[in-house]
């Protein structure tokens, strides 16, 4: 802390002397953002991070969502217990669990600034022992009005408030687009490395629900003091992604004459009537695990491959590649929506651990467990899939905007595969103010991923038949501006849902789980004061397969000011809240959260108090995260069992947009 301190101190004085040298700032055009949409690389309108608001949130591991479950620190593994806001189970599970810290197409996004920009924060916070730092760098660049290039580096680290919790990750993102009247190009590279020291959760939680009672009347530890049940565990995770997306498009030049002189052309404009498509997406991931104290291997029930230590990869590869035609909204009068029609062909690659151990009779070792099926597993197994699918969308208009996309399994592990999904929107009048309105729905029918029937490792082999999972949802959200109200209902029902069940094992329930979900967003403002609150109800129709907190509640309150008339503050006390629930719990040696039944987390308020600043094209911030900690709302801070939340400490941050 006394190193990171001058550091962050220089950083601000350097942007305070950067704006005192640059009176004015240059004037550009307006920069934008964008993200994609798969399969044929649409566009949709995305923000630039330079808003004040809720900076400080980069720097409070559990501020994913108001119901996060997590083993605690930063970079670590958490689950989205916000039904709504959850992704399914990916091809590679492996990496579910770290989904919030590595890249992804989801959050790729493209921008246009015109003149070269640059983002650059930095938070930290912590003493030596548990410092927790997170550096962040984003550069874009424009080689030509249509040309963009840029780069970015997202490196959280930290030592973990308990023992043996470290966990870092390194990824860059080299990203670059082209926007011309005939050739477009969107394509990037992502690379990331992910370390995570496994603990397997403190021994007791007494250690924090009551310290006194396992320590002979002493009501105060140090949380670096507290044992935890593994203590030479870890788990990497390495990946790269490649994707390109190309598209040429077919039309004409339209051309604008003079009023005057007719024959004088002011303008000319190529309207595309249509365009071929072509995706390429590359993904490579790998998971390994280690335990090198063999000593601790007891904490595990099966040992399949070695009762003396683990060390073990599994790896997965896909290459994908699209290729489609469409015929283009707005071209004509006529043309009131785009029509697309593609065809996809991927193929994956699974490698799994090598198992050369006897699986029965007198020269399989002792201490094994029982090779659990009649015949050993495939190392390395590849799987070819070709879907077919249309697109329909209508984006241009404010009275009604619509988009859908279905795709059909034809071949391989995708035959009979079926996925549909749809939004519609329109806006409407209503007491002065302009009302939105949104529908939207999605239906599955999928195959199980490979991993989830096929999977080999020394705690944990599994061999199933499931069948396919179908989904079913739809919903609507209401927003009205005016009285700064947003709500969104749904519902949703899962036929044969995959889950992790109590012995870590993944299981397929034979009927549905239905899920209701009413969300409400509600923000209040008079002169200075400010109070925004998300409040979210869930209710699940079975709770052994898929547990839900059914309250959640986001709420923040603060002061909103100028000083001096260039000093933007935030500054207020924020809350997240969730009911209590039987939480899942953590499996170190494959990263998932599976269901239990003996330890309720939630009714626990989570609270920081904070200071946000913007000045000019600086933001930072002070933190008091869990300030709430010993104060009120007792000590029953686990989300999940077994894995306490960080305790009350100080943080601060800084990001600056630099323009060069």
């Amino acid at each position: 802390m006394k190193l990171r301190l001058p550091i962050f101190i220089a950083v601000i004085l350097s942007v305070l002397g950067i704006r005192q040298a640059r009176a004015v700032d240059p004037e550009v055009e307006p920069s934008y953002a964008w993200g994609i949409l798969q399969p044929l690389g649409l566009h949709y309108t995305a923000t630039i991070d330079t808003l004040l608001y809720n900076y400080y949130l980069t720097a409070v591991p559990s501020a994913m969502s108001s119901a996060f479950a997590t083993t605690g620190n930063q970079a670590s593994a958490g689950k989205n217990m916000i039904f709504m806001e959850q992704e399914p189970i990916s091809p590679f599970f492996l990496k579910d669990a770290k989904r919030f810290w590595l890249p992804s197409e989801k959050d790729q996004r493209f921008y246009n600034t015109r003149i070269p920009m640059s983002l650059v924060g930095y938070n930290t916070g912590g003493g030596r022992e548990i410092a927790q730092d997170y550096f962040r760098f984003l550069f874009s660049g424009n080689f030509s009005p249509k040309g963009q290039i840029g780069l970015k580096v997202d490196y959280p680290y930290s030592k973990g408030s308990y023992s043996n919790q470290a966990a870092k990750s390194f990824s860059w993102n080299l990203f670059g687009s082209y926007m011309g009247d005939r050739y477009e190009f969107q394509g990037y590279v992502n690379t990331y490395n992910a370390l995570n020291q496994e603990n397997g959760g403190i021994t007791d939680d007494l250690y924090i629900l009551d310290p006194a009672v396992l320590q002979g009347g002493m009501s105060k530890i140090n949380p670096k003091n507290i044992p935890t049940n593994l203590t030479e565990s870890r788990s990497r995770l390495l990946g790269k992604q490649i994707y390109m997306n190309h598209r040429y498009k077919v039309g004409f030049w339209k051309e604008t004459y003079d009023s005057v002189y007719e024959d004088s052309i002011v303008a000319r404009e190529y309207v595309p009537v249509s365009s071929f498509i072509w995706t390429m997406s590359y993904e490579d991931d790998r998971h390994r695990f280690y335990n090198t104290n063999p000593s601790e291997e007891d904490f595990w029930t099966n040992h399949y491959i070695s009762a003396n230590g683990t060390e073990e990869q599994t790896s997965y590869t896909s290459l994908r590649n699209t290729l489609g035609v469409a015929l283009l909204e707005g071209f004509n009068k006529y043309a009131k929506a785009g029509l697309a029609a593609f065809i996809t062909h991927e193929m994956r690659t699974y490698k799994q651990a090598v198992d050369t151990i006897p699986i029965s009779g007198p020269d399989r070792p002792e201490g094994l467990t029982p090779y659990p099926f009649e015949e050993r597993m495939a190392h390395k197994t590849r799987q070819n899939l070709v879907y077919v699918g249309a697109q329909l969308t209508k984006r241009q208009g404010t009275l009604l905007n619509y988009e859908g996309t279905v795709k059909f399994g034809l071949v391989g592990p995708a035959a009979g595969e079926i996925h549909a999904d749809g939004n519609v929107s329109t806006h409407i009048k209503l007491l002065g103010d302009t009302v939105s309105l949104k529908g939207y729905g999605h239906f599955s029918n999928t195959t199980a991923p490979f991993l989830m029937n096929n999977f080999v490792s020394n705690h944990f082999m599994w061999q199933n038949d499931f069948g396919k999972v179908r989904r079913l949802r739809f919903g609507g959200i209401l927003d009205v501006p005016q009285t700064k109200t947003n709500i969104n209902v749904g519902v949703e029902n899962i036929q044969n849902m995959i889950y992790f069940n109590d012995q870590c094992l993944p299981a397929q329930n034979g009927g549905s789980v239905q899920v209701l979900s009413v969300r409400l967003q509600q923000d209040f403002k008079w002169r200075a004061l400010n109070w925004r609150n998300t409040v979210t109800y869930q209710k699940s129709s079975n709770e052994d397969v898929l547990p839900l907190p059914q309250l959640a509640i986001y709420s923040n309150l603060f002061l909103s000011f100028k000083v001096a008339k260039v000093l933007d503050v935030q500054m207020g006390v924020d809350l997240d809240y969730y009911s209590r629930y039987y939480a899942p719990a953590y499996q170190p040696s494959t990263m998932t959260f599976y269901n239990q039944k003996e330890i309720e987390c939630g009714n626990y308020p989570y609270m920081n108090a904070y200071v946000n600043m913007k000045l000019s094209r600086a933001r930072f911030f002070v933190l008091f995260s869990h300030v709430n900690q010993g104060v009120f709302g007792g000590s029953d801070y686990f989300s999940i069992p077994h894995y306490p939340l960080n305790p009350r400490r100080f943080l601060m941050g800084v990001s600056v947009n630099f323009l060069n």
